[in-house]
């Protein structure tokens, strides 16, 4: 600025308050456009969370990747924070926090804690994502996961719930191969003697297994059914503790099956997912390589469904629960 002022001083000589007026203005656009680049520098929002959607930096609005920033800062762990502290985790001015928390507020998205002066996420975000679990179906959301444990398996694929003592399944994606399981879509199944049933039962407390044993009994279809409640509540502890339930020809001879639990935004189990085929393809040898499988879609499918929020979720969904009693809904037009 300086070096330019020296280059056109002799103008000042004749038009003095024209020269005064030129560099001014000068002088102001120079220092916003430095302004600009320390913001850009020091005040850029946190990178993209990894494997979030990637946005075109033609599309990239500042403004609203800081605000996402300042709400991811929330958590479980932090439920409540200062603008010092949200200005050190999203590396943003004190200044700059404070305009966007005035604004979130405003719009419900945050609220200032009166007696502590932090802010914490407001009811309107919870609103939002009550409208998002309204808008998820079970079907639609697993669908993607199981026709792709399917291709990964080779064997056919089944999703159900728990109605009573009875696995009902609502979904199926078959296999391509030339022996396949038999199945129905609308059907219960013991729950006792297949996989998917057993995952369901053992999310279920102690006392309401041994009601539905007491109300349906634990009937043999096999020679390896379980047939006894010591039996099925030893079964049902290694099935929590592994992850993954086992129907060893428990309900049809020659065939294996492998399930895991899916869990929603209150941490419980839902419903359950699945394989089965021959003994002669899911040998034993092969158990854990598969269930590491259906697990992963289990998981994939549970977080999709907001099992990964279900620390914040849980205590309010648990009340929600405790009221209020929701059969399993079958897809319409199912057997």
């Amino acid at each position: 600025i300086r070096e330019f002022g020296e280059c056109v001083r002799p103008l000042w000589a004749r038009a003095p308050e024209a020269y005064d007026s030129f560099v001014a203005s000068i002088t102001r656009q120079v220092f916003t456009m430095r302004d600009m680049t320390i913001d850009s520098v020091e005040d850029v929002a946190p990178e993209t969370e990894v494997g979030a959607p990637a946005v075109s930096p033609r599309y990239r609005i500042q403004a609203i990747e800081r605000a996402v920033a300042i709400l991811n800062a929330f958590s479980v762990d932090d439920p409540e924070l200062g603008v010092t502290e949200l200005a050190e985790r999203v590396g943003l001015h004190k200044s700059t926090v404070h305009r966007f928390m005035v604004n979130l507020d405003a719009a419900g998205l945050v609220e200032r804690n009166p007696r502590t002066g932090r802010y914490r996420l407001g009811l309107h975000i919870f609103e939002l994502g009550g409208l998002v679990m309204q808008q998820m179906n079970l079907w639609d959301e697993a669908l993607p996961f199981l026709e792709s444990l399917v291709r990964d398996t080779g064997e056919t694929g089944h999703l159900a719930v728990l109605d009573g003592g009875e696995a009902i399944y609502i979904e199926r994606v078959e296999a391509r191969r030339a022996l396949r399981v038999p199945s129905a879509i609308g059907r219960g199944y013991p729950a006792h003697a297949t996989n998917l049933g057993k995952v369901l039962l053992a999310d279920l407390p102690r006392e309401r297994v041994a009601e539905i044993v007491a109300e349906r009994g634990l009937a043999a279809y096999t020679p390896k059914t379980i047939t006894d409640l010591p039996a099925l509540e030893a079964e049902l502890e290694s099935i929590r503790e592994r992850g993954y339930a086992i129907d060893d020809e428990e309900y049809d001879e020659g065939l294996r099956c492998i399930g895991a639990g899916v869990r929603d935004h209150s941490g419980h189990v839902v419903s359950a997912l699945g394989i089965g085929g021959p003994v002669t393809r899911i040998t034993p040898a092969r158990v854990e390589e598969l269930a590491q499988l259906v697990m992963a879609a289990a998981n994939g499918l549970s977080r999709r469904l907001g099992a990964h929020q279900s620390g914040a979720y849980a205590p309010a969904t648990l009340r929600v629960r405790n009221t209020a009693s929701h059969p399993p809904v079958l897809r319409p037009g199912s057997p």
